[in-house]
């Protein structure tokens, strides 16, 4: 069944604006508008849809949202679609990046970003928690679990160079499946190079980027204090739309607005260009025993580096009434008694009190 394209820029477009909670909250309601409301896909089409973008590098999410407009309104829906559920995430990590990194930020802005950026670490470390388990289960869960302190380990130690153990991971894997019976042989550019591991290279899903950004915004090129970085990963959060978004902030602090729109550009390029030019071999590539093997290798490596910029994250926490959030927000968490937006907006609210309360905030 097909669409107009203003019908997908409209539906499209108003996920991208609803679109609080992450990954999970855009399938639901990608499933919600394609499957149950207009029936332009049957629900086993929508689920191999999923599953096979979890085959491929990026945000996952992002290139479910790529794929569904390419089936209902071809190339052209996949390019306007994709654009209309970044879009409104991306202005507003910008105007929230442009207001928080400004040499003299409102002191209840400051409170709110130090909030919310003390419960991301909770997130974060959450987000890899639920996924050690599935990462685990199955075949070869002795290597897999190597993988994944690999890329703990990886992240913590050696910053950017966890993408090598990403991809390390991967192909050992995959040589492993295929021959068990041995064993298995300028500011510019710099921020180009930092968006294009986070649009290219970050299997796993949106949380993967914090490590590979951390160490290149951070240690390598210093355009964010750690504090800062931590903040800026609560925009990513407290935004609608995909986690990536979190690039944008990091481009802005680099070289402007310019440069978060370039950021933004090269991060979600290749997931423009890997659904438009795999879609019609989609269930192909979620059944090629090669794909699955490197996914397999590549996955469980990919929940370490989660579970490791956890960790990386805890140093941008520095006020005590911080480190009381971060505690209550991995409580409310890991009990999931309260979702990831509810525990956010609190923070910030939080954070808001602090600021105009003349507490102590980080950098000020």
């Amino acid at each position: 069944m097909r669409a107009s394209l203003g019908t997908v820029v409209r539906e499209w477009g108003r996920i991208g604006f609803v679109g609080f909670g992450g990954p999970p909250a855009h399938v639901a309601l990608l499933r919600e508008l394609c499957v149950e409301r207009r029936g332009w896909m049957d629900a086993r089409a929508f689920e191999d849809a999923n599953a096979a973008c979890g085959l491929l590098p990026g945000p996952a999410s992002t290139q479910l949202a790529i794929f569904c407009a390419h089936r209902v309104a071809g190339v052209r829906g996949a390019l306007a679609g994709g654009a209309v559920f970044i879009l409104p995430g991306l202005l507003m990590v910008l105007a929230l990046a442009a207001l928080t990194l400004q040499d003299d930020p409102p002191r209840s802005v400051l409170g709110a970003a130090a909030g919310a950026g003390a419960a991301v670490v909770a997130v974060v470390a959450e987000a890899g928690i639920k996924l050690v388990r599935a990462s685990l289960t199955g075949e070869h869960a002795a290597r897999r679990a190597v993988y994944l302190v690999a890329g703990a380990a990886a992240t913590i130690l050696a910053g950017p160079a966890v993408v090598l153990v990403l991809l390390g991971a991967g192909l050992l894997e995959l040589a492993l499946r295929r021959a068990p019976a041995g064993p298995g042989l300028a500011t510019l550019p710099a921020l180009v190079w930092m968006a294009f591991k986070v649009g290219a290279l970050s299997y796993g899903g949106g949380f993967v980027i914090i490590p590979l950004m951390q160490a290149d915004a951070v240690e390598v090129n210093g355009w964010l204090s750690q504090a800062e970085f931590l903040n800026a990963v609560a925009l990513g959060q407290i935004t609608p739309g995909p986690v990536v978004q979190t690039v944008a902030a990091v481009g802005y602090a680099a070289a402007g607005i310019p440069g978060g729109l370039l950021a933004s550009v090269v991060a979600f390029g290749p997931s423009f260009a890997l659904v438009i030019g795999l879609a019609p071999r989609f269930e192909r590539l979620r059944q090629n025993a090669g794909a699955r093997a490197f996914l397999d290798g590549a996955g469980p490596a990919a929940v370490g580096a989660i579970l490791g910029a956890a960790v990386l994250l805890v140093d941008g926490v520095s006020e005590p009434w911080q480190f009381a959030v971060l505690a209550a927000a991995a409580l409310a968490l890991l009990t999931r008694r309260v979702g990831t937006v509810a525990v956010l907006l609190a923070a910030v609210l939080i954070g808001v009190a602090m600021g105009l309360g003349g507490g102590p905030l980080p950098g000020a």
